[in-house]
């Protein structure tokens, strides 16, 4: 009988013991390495949803072109930042509090069409030239070493 008292006596302390020390090491080597995995991923979100602002800032003012050329015979002559954001006063024409902002807005020399830049808080650049032709390109350059939305040069 004594026996079977010192049997469970052992058995309880052994499993009030814990972990040992290698297997807390272990537990907080594997955490670790998934936050090196997790880390640089969340990183690069955020620089994707900065760009992405500045990128629906620029079809907003080339939007706003096309209303411009609507009321000005056909052309886009004339076109600026100030210029479309009296179309769209959701458009910010300098950098402020973070935000993407329109860097220029110019016609091409025809005046059938045009170049309109905005900068993403981190400094990426996009831009939509339309052409003479209707063709429309979207071209990108980045600043910083991550590249955010801008991975090709264009978007």
């Amino acid at each position: 009988m004594y026996s079977l008292m010192s049997d469970r006596a052992n058995n309880r302390t052994r499993s009030e013991q814990g972990f040992t020390l290698i297997e807390l090491l272990v537990v907080i080597l594997i955490i670790g390495i998934l936050a090196a995995i997790a880390i640089p991923a969340f990183l690069s979100q955020k620089s994707k949803a900065t760009d992405a602002t500045a990128k629906e800032l620029v079809r907003t003012g080339a939007q706003a072109a096309e209303t411009y050329q609507t009321d000005h015979s056909a052309s886009y002559t004339g076109i600026e930042p100030k210029v479309l954001q009296e179309y769209e006063a959701a458009i910010p024409i300098a950098a402020g509090n973070g935000n993407a902002w329109l860097k220029s807005a110019e016609a091409k020399e025809s005046g059938h069409g045009y170049v309109i830049t905005a900068v993403a808080p981190g400094g990426d650049t996009f831009t939509i030239t339309r052409r003479e032709t209707g063709e429309s390109t979207r071209t990108c350059k980045t600043e910083t070493s991550n590249t955010g939305g801008c991975k090709t040069g264009s978007w």
